[in-house]
Parts: structure tokens; sequence; C-alpha cells
């Protein structure tokens, strides 16, 4: 019925742990009552185990791989894969029940709340009125908070609301540098029609090489 149900691996778990004392009195028996199992994986397959000092521990790593193969032998279900070994705890001696003196079976005393004890805490809650505020300073308090709020709009503006097919701000600075840019363009035109303007007309007289004796006529304004 385990089997069926999927509950091998943790009988076989739980038998793991049942049984390393025996398994490491097979293997390491001068280990024995120095180490104890704490928790098996049984996913991994690795076994904890901690032992009651560091010299311990290090006979526990050396003689791994025996203590593996034992206790598959002990519990084939188990797969015990690896063994981990945890931080030496001291190991505490397990208390004689015998020796252990017996509690005394006393009956438990209830008491009850004297008069005196009652009164002083009615008293109490009488004297304790709970706080009031003063509505004069409720006022002052609203006001200044109003005040604070006006202040801090005005110091932090909100930002106009922006339209979904509105230009972003480096369309928009883009748009602008190429107005600057047709704007300097357009100014060197009008310079340079004026400049045209300006040159003097030379006139050569036909009559004459123009190699022997020119005739230069300006005409400037003005």
């Amino acid at each position: 019925m385990m089997t069926e149900r999927g509950m091998v691996a943790p009988a076989a778990g739980g038998s793991v742990l049942a049984c390393f004392d025996a398994i490491l009195a097979a293997v390491v028996p001068e280990l024995t009552g120095r180490a104890r199992s704490v928790a098996f994986d049984a996913d991994t397959g690795r076994l904890d185990v901690v032992p009651d000092a560091p010299p311990c521990g290090t006979k526990l790593r050396w003689n791994a791989p025996k203590l593996i193969v034992a206790a598959n032998e002990r519990v084939p279900n188990a797969n015990v894969r690896a063994l981990h070994v945890l931080a030496p705890v001291p190991m505490r001696a397990s208390p004689d029940p015998v020796t252990q003196p017996a509690a005394p079976d006393v009956p438990v005393e209830r008491r009850t709340l004297s008069d005196g004890y009652r009164r002083a805490v009615e008293a109490h809650r009488q004297a304790a009125q709970p706080s009031r505020v003063d509505p004069g300073i409720a006022a002052a308090v609203e006001r200044q908070t109003k005040a604070m709020r006006e202040l801090s709009r005005r110091a932090f503006p909100e930002p106009d609301v922006v339209a979904d097919d509105a230009p972003t701000a480096i369309e928009q600075a883009r748009v602008q540098r190429r107005r600057q840019a047709a704007a300097t363009e357009a100014a060197a035109l009008r310079r340079g029609h004026s400049h045209r303007s300006r040159r003097p007309v030379r006139w050569y007289d036909e009559a004459r090489p123009p190699r022997a004796h020119v005739r230069v006529i300006d005409f400037r304004p003005g």
C-alpha cells in the first residue's frame, strides 16, 4: 500500500534515520554514540549527520563511502548517495528517569482579586479622561496645511496636459532649429543679391581696342 501511494522514499528515509546507530556501530565502532543522524533527503539521497566533536566529524568524512554502502545494504529502498557532516554539537546525556525526583503534586491555587484592587482600577479608569483637541488649534493647523499646499503648488506647478498627437520637446527643438536655419539662409541670399546690385558697371568703347584704351563709366547709386 505504501508503494502504490508513493510513500516508499519517506518510509525508507525514516528507516535510515532509525538504523543509523546500528550502521555506525557496524562500520566505525569507535564512533558509537558520538554522532547522530538528523535529516535525510529522499530526492537527493543526502544524509545529514551531526558529530559531537571535530575529530569525530573528520572520521565520519573518511568513512563516508563505507557508511553509504552499509546504509543501502541495511535499507535497500533508501538509495543513500551522499553523507553530509554538519557542524559539531556536544552530545547531551539522556536523564535517568529512575533517579529523577518526581514533582510533588501541588494543587494550583487561584487567587481572586481583592476589593481594594478593583476599586483602584476603577478609580484609575475614571481619572484617565480621553484626550481632547482644542478646536482653535485644529483650525490653525488646517489653515497652515492649506497655506503650505498653496506654496508648494506655486513653487512646483503641475505640467500642462499635452495631447497625444502633440509634438514632443525634441521634435519642437528640431523644428525651431530648421526655422532658424531657413531664416539664416534667406538673410544670406538677400545680402548676396544686394552686393551684386552694387557692383560697378563697366562700358567699353567699341571704336578702340579694349587693351589700348578703356573708358570706364561707373553707375553707382548716389
